[in-house]
C-alpha cells in the first residue's frame, strides 16, 4: 500500500507539472489560433478592420436609372484592391433596416419624381430616408443613410409650383366661384369659368417669361403696331415692357420667347415677288442657333418650352425652318388651320386685329339687338376660295343680306356693322379674319364661315354660346340657318359677345383679363401640360 501511496503521488506531481505546461502553452497559442481563425474568415483581400471602409470614399463611378418605381444606383468600394460592384434595388422593394453596424459614406443619385405626386411629397422627399443595399462580397448589411436635406434646383420649384397651380386648376371646378376686383369670368362664354379664372390667377402669381436679348431692328424685338399684323408689334413691345411677367433671369422662366416678327421679315429680308422663301428660312434657323448655342434651355427641352408668336400669313411657314419649333415649340399663331399642321394641344390660336389707327378707339360699342334692321352684312373683294362661293350666292340678292364686293358709295363700314344682327366672316386664303374680332368689337355676333379654323382662346371660351359656325358647303342655306335663331337666342348670344369683348381688346399698357393677357394665359396653359427635366 505505502509502495502503491508513493507511486500515486509522484503521479499526481508529475500530471501537475505537465498539466501546468500544457496550459502556458495552450495560452501561448490561443492568440495565435485567434489570429488565423480571422484571416481565414475575412479572407486576403479583405480590409483589415471595417474602420477602414468608413474611411475610404465609394467610387465617383454612379449611374442613375430614371424609371418607374425610381432606382437608387450605390456603387461601392471594396477594399484593398478589391473589385468595385454596383448594387441596385428599387426604393418601393427594399425594406429599410436598422443596423448597428457604423454608417457609411454613400454617394447616390436620385431619380425624377412620378409627376403623379402631389407638390408636398415632392418637396418633402429631402426629409426621408433613402433605402440603399450595398454589395460587399456577395453579402450586403442594409443600413441608414445620415439624413441630409436635400438641395432642389430651380427647374426642381419651377416644376413644383406647376405641378401645385395644376392641382388648384383642377380642384377650382367643384368649388365656389372666387372673387375678383375686375372682372369674374361666368356664363356659358366659358367652357369652365371656375377653372379658367383660378387658372388666370395662378398665371398672374407665378408665370415668368424670358426674351431672349439677342437680335437687332426692325426683324427683332419690333413689329407692326397699326396693320392688320398689329398683333406681333403690340405683344412683342407690351412682353418686354411688362415688370410682372417677364424674369430677366432665364434660370427662374418656365417659357422663353424669340422675339422675331415674320412681318417684319416680310418687308425687310424677303426679296419682293422672289417667291424664295429662303432668306426667311436662313434667318430663323441662324437666330435659334445662336440662342441654342449661347443657352441651355433649347437643348434641355429640345425648344417645348419656346414659343413664338406671329399672324403674318407666313407664320407657319416659318416655323418650319427649325424641325423642333414646328413640331415641339408653341407656335402662336393667327393662321390657326387644322389641315396645315396647327395642332391646338400644343400651339395658340391668336386673334388677327387689323388696328388703322393703332389703338382701339372710336371701335368699340354698338346699339342693342332691337336697334339693328340688317340681318347679315359682309363687304369684301375676293380673296381665297371661300368668298367666291359667298359673293356668288348673295351678292346684292336680299335686302336682309348685305353682302357686297365693294361697300356703295357713302356707306361706312363700321356703320354697317352696328347696324347688323349678323357679321360674316369669311376666310380669305388664309383662315383668320380680322372680321372676327371687327364683329365683337362693334356687338355684331360673328359667324364664322371656314373650314379647319381653330377660333381664338377657344381652350378657354366656349365660341358656340356667342358665335355661329357654318362650313362651306352650307353658304347657300345661310339665310335660313340664321333666321333659324329665335329672336331670344339672339339676344343672349349678343350680351355673351359684349361680355367676352374684353378679351379681344388692345390696350397700352395691357389691362388684366385683355388680349395680351389670354395670349400669355394660352401659353401658360401648353406650358402646363408638360415637365422639363434637367439632365443627369
Amino acid at each position: 500500500m505505502a509502495i502503491n501511496w508513493r507511486w500515486s503521488a509522484s503521479s499526481d506531481s508529475s500530471s501537475s507539472s505537465s498539466s501546468s505546461s500544457s496550459t502556458k502553452l495552450l495560452l501561448f497559442m490561443l492568440p495565435l489560433l485567434l489570429v488565423a481563425v480571422i484571416i481565414s474568415v475575412l479572407g486576403p483581400n479583405s480590409p483589415s478592420n471595417l474602420v477602414d471602409i468608413a474611411k475610404k470614399p465609394f467610387s465617383s463611378d454612379v449611374s442613375v436609372a430614371v424609371e418607374s418605381p425610381p432606382l437608387v444606383v450605390v456603387a461601392v468600394n471594396s477594399g484593398h484592391g478589391g473589385k468595385q460592384e454596383e448594387a441596385v434595388k428599387a426604393i418601393s422593394e427594399t425594406p429599410f433596416n436598422q443596423s448597428s453596424t457604423p454608417s457609411l459614406p454613400i454617394q447616390a443619385v436620385e431619380s425624377l419624381i412620378p409627376s403623379n405626386n402631389t407638390t408636398e411629397e415632392i418637396l418633402n422627399v429631402s426629409s426621408k430616408t433613402l433605402p440603399i443595399v450595398a454589395s460587399m462580397n456577395e453579402s450586403y448589411n442594409p443600413i441608414e443613410t445620415p439624413r441630409r436635406q436635400r438641395k432642389f434646383s430651380i427647374l426642381d420649384r419651377t416644376e413644383a409650383g406647376l405641378l401645385q397651380a395644376r392641382v388648384a386648376i383642377r380642384e377650382a371646378r367643384n368649388r365656389s366661384q372666387l372673387q375678383d376686383i375686375d372682372y369674374v369670368p361666368i356664363g356659358p362664354m366659358y367652357h369652365n369659368a371656375k377653372a379658367f379664372h383660378r387658372s388666370y390667377l395662378e398665371m398672374e402669381k407665378q408665370f415668368k417669361v424670358y426674351v431672349y436679348e439677342e437680335g437687332e431692328h426692325p426683324v427683332f424685338h419690333n413689329g407692326p403696331c397699326k396693320n392688320i399684323y398689329s398683333i406681333e408689334g403690340n405683344f412683342i413691345h407690351g412682353i418686354e415692357m411688362n415688370e410682372q411677367f417677364r424674369t430677366r433671369d432665364p434660370e427662374k422662366a418656365h417659357v422663353y420667347f424669340l422675339p422675331f416678327s415674320v412681318a417684319m421679315m416680310v418687308q425687310f429680308v424677303y426679296v419682293r415677288d422672289s417667291h424664295d422663301f429662303g432668306p426667311i428660312r436662313k434667318t430663323v434657323i441662324d437666330y435659334v442657333n445662336l440662342v441654342a448655342g449661347r443657352y441651355p434651355y433649347w437643348n434641355r427641352s429640345l425648344g417645348a418650352d419656346h414659343f413664338m408668336l406671329s399672324c403674318h400669313d407666313w407664320g407657319p411657314e416659318a416655323s418650319k425652318s427649325v424641325p423642333n419649333l414646328g413640331k415641339k415649340s408653341i407656335r402662336v399663331l393667327c393662321n390657326a388651320n387644322t389641315s396645315e399642321g396647327f395642332r391646338p394641344m400644343k400651339d395658340v390660336s391668336l386673334p388677327e386685329i387689323n388696328l388703322l389707327t393703332g389703338t382701339i378707339d372710336g371701335y368699340l360699342g354698338g346699339p342693342s339687338a332691337s336697334k339693328r334692321p340688317v340681318l347679315a352684312f359682309f363687304a369684301g373683294g375676293l380673296h381665297g376660295p371661300i368668298r367666291p362661293v359667298l359673293l356668288e350666292h348673295w351678292e346684292d340678292k336680299d335686302e336682309d343680306m348685305q353682302v357686297h364686293k365693294y361697300l356703295p358709295k357713302g356707306v361706312s363700314y363700321y356703320t354697317m356693322l352696328r347696324k347688323s344682327k349678323f357679321c360674316l366672316c369669311p376666310s380669305g386664303y388664309e383662315v383668320a379674319s380680322p372680321r372676327v374680332v371687327e364683329a365683337i368689337y362693334t356687338g355684331c355676333v360673328p359667324v364664322l364661315i371656314s373650314d379647319h379654323y381653330v377660333p381664338p382662346f377657344s381652350d378657354v371660351l366656349n365660341w358656340k354660346a356667342f358665335s355661329v359656325e357654318v362650313s362651306v358647303k352650307d353658304i347657300p342655306r345661310l339665310k335660313e340657318i340664321l333666321l333659324s335663331i329665335s329672336p331670344r337666342q339672339y339676344i343672349r348670344m349678343q350680351r355673351r359677345v359684349g361680355q367676352i369683348r374684353r378679351h379681344f381688346e388692345v390696350h397700352s399698357p395691357p389691362k388684366r383679363f385683355d388680349v395680351f393677357h389670354m395670349i400669355l394665359h394660352s401659353v401658360w396653359l401648353r406650358r402646363l401640360n408638360f415637365r422639363v427635366h434637367d439632365d443627369l
